[in-house]
């Protein structure tokens, strides 16, 4: 076996996988990316409401300054994410595998996650927020474009558990991280933070790719032939392959002019630019209650790290039905349910300002309009995610090979990625300015605009009803 598998890239490969068909399958992929997600969402979301007391604590904030530097915090966090995406979905598209990437962007949360927990500075903590975004953007560009890579045309389903994985990561970290700091302290919060990346370490060193496996498959195959093919057919395999991949590290490629004309072409795309500015307006709204939810009911409902947590749980539940509306964009498209998501959205930020007193009648209508909140973000932001595969399949069923043997799914979802955190940093940069300034009345209308925008040009340019809308 070792003279006919030579070397490939810079790692020789002389065995075969353990597990391989298993470790290979549609459900393990899924399993790990949505893990992945969960780990990075979970990380970024057990410090939210630890954050705030964390500064006062052990950097000595004034409380009076706690909300503003929580959202720099925040912001910071989506501008590593927003730098790091594309060139991280670049990086996905020009290697023979995903799985090197997707590793490194572990070891680089790991690295971010013990900066954070022996942060005793704001320039520490500042430091670690941004290298977590760029481990995160690793997560998503690399892990989303190895989800489009294998579900082939339940991509839209796929992103619905997705979303539901992320759901879950903005649903408990903040419950568990408020419970942990109340009850345990600061410390306790990093060793659940620990202790998932483990688990996270050990299903990402499973994962074996699709395409990796169908090279060991179609070897075996060869081997089952007469001796003249088992004696040809891998050689020229390895000469498909040893000049610039690798099938379980990689390598990038040396072309580059064709790639960058397929990512321009790609970029001008009309329903392209829509949905990416759609995640944009939907992942401000989104960070826009990080940032002032906490210090809201502090200073409101004079709640503790407990409650303030607890409070998430309103938000994010209505998220598990993100797989449910992933399979209706498949069925339907995305335009209406994205649309509709943002116009939903509308009243319920102007609703907010009747929340204004410490009584058991508006905490209970704080915890409606949260929810609420939860069904119109879950109804924007899963088909919006769908829609990024759609546009790629629509120009490649128009002009086969435009997007050449790779594809174009990295890059497709470091934008995504790009656009989702430039979101998060408007968003958290504008809650705490109209928060601490003109006040939260003032927020809540200047929010329930930018969803009526965000409304109108899901409405206008993205999709089409129906199946039209991959067509």
């Amino acid at each position: 076996m070792g003279n006919k598998m030579k070397t490939l890239g810079i790692f020789n490969l002389t065995w075969r996988p353990v597990l391989l068909q298993h470790r290979s399958s549609n459900f393990l992929i899924l399993l790990v990316v949505c893990a992945a997600v969960f780990t990075d969402i979970f990380l970024y979301g057990i410090l939210v409401p630890v954050l705030p007391f964390a500064l006062t604590d052990r950097v000595g904030v004034p409380h009076d300054q706690v909300a503003k530097w929580n959202g720099i915090l925040l912001a910071l966090y989506n501008a590593g994410l927003c730098v790091g995406s594309p060139v991280f979905g670049f990086y996905a598209d020009r290697t023979s595998s995903r799985r090197l990437p997707f590793l490194l962007g572990l070891i680089a949360l790991a690295a971010a996650t013990l900066l954070l927990c022996l942060s005793t500075s704001i320039a520490l903590f500042a430091v670690g927020r941004v290298l977590q975004g760029i481990s995160a953007a690793i997560c998503w560009a690399v892990g989303l474009a190895l989800l489009a890579d294998t579900m082939g045309e339940k991509r839209g389903w796929a992103m619905g558990w997705v979303n539901w994985a992320m759901t879950a990561g903005f649903l408990l970290s903040p419950i568990i991280g408020g419970i942990a700091y109340a009850k345990a302290g600061y410390f306790a919060v990093y060793y659940l933070a620990f202790g998932l990346i483990l688990c996270d370490i050990v299903l990402r060193l499973l994962l074996v790719e699709t395409k990796v496996a169908q090279k060991w498959q179609h070897r075996e195959r060869n081997e089952g032939s007469n001796t003249a093919n088992q004696e040809q057919q891998p050689e020229e395999s390895v000469v498909r392959c040893s000049g610039d991949v690798n099938p379980d590290y990689g390598t990038i490629e040396r072309d580059m002019a064709g790639p960058a004309r397929a990512y321009w072409s790609l970029i001008k795309s009309r329903r392209l630019l829509a949905s990416l500015l759609g995640c944009i307006m939907q992942s401000a709204s989104k960070f826009a209650f990080y940032t002032v939810v906490p210090p809201f009911v502090d200073k409101t409902f004079h709640w503790d790290s407990l409650a303030a947590g607890l409070i998430f749980l309103c938000v994010f539940l209505p998220g598990f039905l993100s797989p449910v509306v992933g399979t209706a964009s498949d069925r339907y498209g995305t335009k209406w349910l994205s649309s509709g998501g943002f116009l939903m959205s509308i009243p319920i930020f102007v609703c907010l300002r009747l929340v204004d007193s410490d009584s058991i009648s508006h905490k209970v209508l704080f915890g409606v309009l949260l929810t609420l909140m939860g069904v119109a973000t879950t109804l924007s932001s899963t088909p919006l995610m769908a829609e990024i595969t759609y546009v790629i399949e629509e120009k490649e069923k128009r002009q086969p090979g435009v997007w050449g043997a790779k594809g174009v799914y990295g890059v497709g979802f470091g934008l995504f990625t790009t656009s989702f955190a430039l979101g998060g940093v408007i968003g958290s940069f504008m809650a705490g300015y109209l928060y601490e300034g003109p006040g939260w009345e003032t927020f809540g209308w200047a929010f329930a605009v930018w969803c009526a925008g965000g409304a109108l040009i899901c409405g206008l340019f993205v999709g089409r009803s129906g199946q039209e809308a991959r067509r």
